[in-house]
């Protein structure tokens, strides 16, 4: 894992620019990003909500009974996870920060460590992901940034 509260340079300027694009206030639109396999042509996921910083990364997918179809959480920066305390399994996708896939672990059941200390960040995913959409280590990944808002049903 990154040293607590030490950036480098290069997080520290991505940081800035996520903190200028994600909402401040309750109630704003929710910065969501998509997630396409330029290398294999197929979507990740729709639905990819970031933890980058504070109470978001610590939280991660805690209290969550399971992720749906499209969704995911993408931890930036990131090269190790945990799923102590989880409910369900995961899919990980390592990436580089070209966004190049460097490693991925499929059905990562609760109660599992996992890490790849060349990943600049990991996409969690739902179960079955990595393997739906052939995602390997090598394939290039693109991140689109989409505006949601929450709506009731």
């Amino acid at each position: 894992m990154s040293s607590a509260g030490g950036m480098n340079p290069a997080q520290s300027k991505f940081a800035s620019l996520l903190g200028r694009i994600l909402p401040k206030r309750r109630g704003a639109a929710e910065v969501r990003f998509r997630i396409t396999n330029l290398t294999r042509q197929t979507e990740i996921a729709n639905r990819i909500e970031v933890a980058d910083r504070g109470q978001r990364r610590r939280k991660g997918l805690l209290g969550r009974a399971g992720l749906a179809n499209g969704e995911g959480l993408w931890i930036v920066p990131c090269e190790a996870v945990h799923t102590f305390g989880m409910q369900f399994p995961i899919d990980l996708v390592y990436l580089d920060r070209r966004n190049r896939v460097v490693k991925t672990r499929s059905h990562v059941r609760p109660g599992r460590l996992s890490a790849c200390l060349s990943a600049h960040s990991v996409v969690e995913l739902p179960t079955g992901t990595v393997s739906n959409t052939l995602t390997k280590a090598g394939d290039v990944l693109d991140l689109q940034q989409v505006d949601f808002t929450e709506r009731a049903g």
